[in-house]
């Protein structure tokens, strides 16, 4: 994923870049401050699955949660 990639035919910019910028002028142009809030965002996110993994039972889920890591 290091490399940046060429947006779909048609688009000028890819549906991820355009949230990058996004994210990146709602921290005032720092992108430090926006990967550190995707960073928060993304571990609560990840705080919420495991407490979903914990709550839904295997059969429900189809072991949809015991195949990912």
């Amino acid at each position: 994923m290091g490399k940046r990639r060429n947006a779909p035919a048609g688009e000028a910019v890819s549906e991820l870049e355009l949230v990058a910028q996004q994210a990146t002028a709602a921290a005032g142009g720092d992108a430090m401050i926006a990967l550190l809030n995707v960073l928060v965002r993304n571990a609560e996110l990840e705080r919420e699955l495991a407490l979903s993994r914990a709550a839904v039972s295997n059969g429900f889920s189809r072991g949809w949660h015991k195949a990912r890591p």
